[in-house]
Order: structure tokens, then sequence, then C-alpha cells
């Protein structure tokens, strides 16, 4: 069936459900306190919003999602930001914690099941298509054109899928594709990727987001927590089924991929690990950065915080408040100090003559006097002792901090009490 042009956009009819409960180990103490949908990113963001904000350019107005595990800080974002929804223009945005609703014994055992357990939920919204999307990657795209096909296709999944080298997918859920695009075969995690038809070298790997009519997908939920054998998951369950006995088409990210003008690439990142947080972060402070939060026809949407401007005092030799190549948020206060290539959240604080370069610095933290950091992700709220010295002797700070084999040190409010108690 193809789309008539005039015709309403399909996310008139369509829901998201952002899938937002992961643990996010791998960011280590970074989701001690916080989901990892609920990092902080870019300045002014929280992970999730690039998923939220995708669906509220693509036009999509009903939109769920389903939280779990250390999810506070998670629900508070989303209550103040994102509350602008209005059920009297037919737009609604739920928040869906694993409330054992079902079973009083149930959390959510897979993502699969996430939906399930909130079947009668989207049923009182009444969509028509369901676009079910992670919660926790980086990059900006158009959700409609991939919804287009999927009816175009008259399929019963399409799986949003990226190119990527065959022997970097082993990390993913990957698919073989045959020359019309049908998925074939869909494996997670395989040791040896099949390639794309043409092109041996590269696979197509699974973002994470799928479209399914909303009837259809509620038969595959009902159907697979009967079999007992199922861990109630969409990579490891759902789609292998439909693959074997239903239409399994693949959708490329380039084809629904937004880039402003001066975007060279398709930009999607998984900001899974503190070397990948710290290495897109770092990406927005170039002169021509491979995502641009600069673009006006596809914002980013976030928490609006009430700030002053930042600022910046002193102008001597040695004691001078500056920034070079550098993100520098609202509330910030660079006072006599030095911040090179890098990036500083709302409320960010500097003492004299300290200074700071390869650095990620998340909300509030203050920057004692004389301290020089370099390679650094300093967690909320941190206070820098003054005259402590990061980045220059490896040994030592890997015994004081965590850091990565890439010489990252992440910094947190129990590793500087550790060290001055």
């Amino acid at each position: 069936m193809h789309i008539p042009k005039g015709q309403s956009p399909l996310a008139r009819e369509a829901m998201a459900y952002v899938l937002a409960g992961g643990r996010g180990s791998r960011l280590m103490e970074l989701t001690d306190r916080r989901a990892k949908p609920a990092v902080y990113f870019g300045g002014v963001s929280r992970i999730i919003d690039f998923a939220l904000s995708n669906a509220i350019n693509s036009g999509i107005r009903r939109i769920g999602v389903a939280t779990q595990y250390k999810a506070h800080s998670l629900i508070r974002h989303m209550n103040r930001a994102w509350n602008f929804m209005r059920p009297e223009r037919n737009e609604s945005f739920d928040i869906l914690p694993a409330s054992q609703r079902v079973s009083e014994t149930a959390w959510y055992e897979g993502t699969a099941d996430a939906v399930y357990q909130n079947i009668d939920i989207i049923q009182s919204h009444a969509p028509k298509y369901m676009v079910i999307l992670a919660g926790d990657h980086i990059y900006k795209m158009d959700y409609e054109l991939m919804l287009q096909q999927h009816v175009n296709a008259d399929a019963d999944v399409t799986v949003g899928c990226l190119v990527v080298p065959r022997m970097e997918a082993t990390g993913f859920g990957v698919m073989a594709v045959d020359e019309k695009g049908l998925i074939t075969q869909f494996v997670e995690k395989p040791k040896d990727p099949p390639g794309i038809p043409g092109d041996p070298d590269h696979v197509l790997a699974s973002m994470g987001i799928y479209v399914f009519k909303t009837d259809f997908l509620f038969e595959q939920l009902r159907r697979d927590v009967a079999d007992p054998n199922s861990k109630r998951d969409f990579g490891g369950d759902i789609i292998p089924y439909i693959v074997k006995h239903g239409k399994a088409v693949a959708h490329r990210f380039t084809d629904s991929c937004i880039r402003a003008a001066e975007e060279i690439e398709e930009y999607w990142r998984d900001v899974g690990t503190l070397d990948a947080f710290f290495e897109a972060n770092l990406d927005l402070t170039d002169t021509v950065p491979k995502l641009n939060l600069y673009d006006r026809d596809w914002p980013i949407w976030t928490d609006q915080i009430v700030a002053a401007p930042a600022k910046f005092v002193h102008d001597a030799d040695g004691r001078r408040g500056q920034a070079i190549s550098s993100l520098i948020s609202q509330g910030c206060i660079v006072s006599g100090a030095t911040a090179r290539r890098s990036l500083l959240f709302t409320g960010v604080k500097f003492g004299s003559y300290s200074s700071v370069e390869e650095a990620v610095i998340l909300p509030h933290c203050n920057i004692g006097r004389s301290a020089r950091l370099s390679r650094v992700i300093i967690d909320s709220g941190v206070r820098i002792p003054e005259g402590l010295v990061v980045g220059e002797d490896p040994e030592l700070d890997a015994r004081r901090f965590r850091r990565t084999e890439s010489g990252v040190c992440l910094i947190t409010k129990k590793m500087i009490e550790a060290l001055e108690s």
C-alpha cells in the first residue's frame, strides 16, 4: 500500500513506547544513582531526551516510557521537561514504572514484557501503530519515514538498523537480509556476524527500534507470554519468531536520519561506556561537530532550567577567566580559570588559577583553586579540592579514581570523600 500525497502523517496514528529501564552498569558509578537514560549529556540534556525529541519532531503525540531501575531522577526529569502534552488535543505522556500491575511479584522481565504489562494503557490511547524505542542512544531520526516504509512494505515488523563493520557487530543484534531488504535471520550478539549481500565486510545491526501494527504486536506479546522458554525480550524472542513465521523488513538509518547542512555523516552513538560517553560529549566541542545541537529545525527538547548566563571574570596573566573550544552552560562562573576542549553543564564554578582540559563536568560542580584536571568526567555536585591534580600520574589516578584503559578518570563525591578522610 502506497501512501498518497496529502494524506495525514502516519505519526498521528502512532504511539512511541520508550524502553528506559536499563541499568547501564558499564557506566560504572555514573549509574549508581540513576538509570542510563537519565545520565546527563551535551551540557543541558539527558540521554533519553534524544528518543523523546525524535518522537515529538516526527509528529508522534502519544508517548509511553517504561522505567525500572533507579528511576527517580529519570521520572523527575520527565515530569519537569515533558509535561506539555495536552489530552484535549489527543496527546499523552505516560510514565510506566514496573508497578506489578499484572502480577504482584512481577517486575519487567524483559523488553517485551515491559510492553505486555501495559497493554491496557496502550489500548486506552488506541494507536494504530507502535514505535518501540530504546531510551539510551544519541541520534536524530524521523520515525515518520520508518512508519511509511512499514506500511508500504505491508510488514509485520520493521527493524531500524545501522551499517557497521562486520567484526564490530558482535555486541549487537544482527540481521541477515536478502536483496529486497527482507530479514532472513536475526541473531543476538553473534560471534561470526552475517555480512550484507554485496558488502560482506559490513553487517546490519539492530538499533533497538521496531515498528508494528498495534494489534499484531499484542498478538505476539500474548503468544510470547504463554511460552515458558521465552525471556520476554524483543531481540531475543519476538523478532526472531517473526523472522521465521512472518514478514520482517530492515529499515536503514541512512533513510531517515536527520542531518543539518554541515553534518557530514549519520550520527548514532551508544554512550554505554565511560570512554564512549566521554568521547561523544567532547565531540560536541569540535569546530564543526558531528552532531549539531544548534539545529533549530530538529531541536532536542529538555528541561528549561532557569539560571543566570555563564560568566567569565578576571583578566590578569595566569588568572584569566576563559574557555577555548568548549561548551559552557547556564549558571557557570569561570573565575580566573581556563577550560580547554571541555563541556561544562549547568552551574559549574571554577576557583582562580584552576584549569581543565578535555573535561566533562556534570551540573553544580565546584572546582577548587589551582586544581589541574585533564581527561576527566566529574559527576554532579562534586567539590574538587584546592590544588588537586588529575591526569598527570596514571598510577596515582588509578588508585584514587575510576580510570579507564584510555586514561579517562571518573570522579565522584564518594571518591573525593575517601581522598579527604
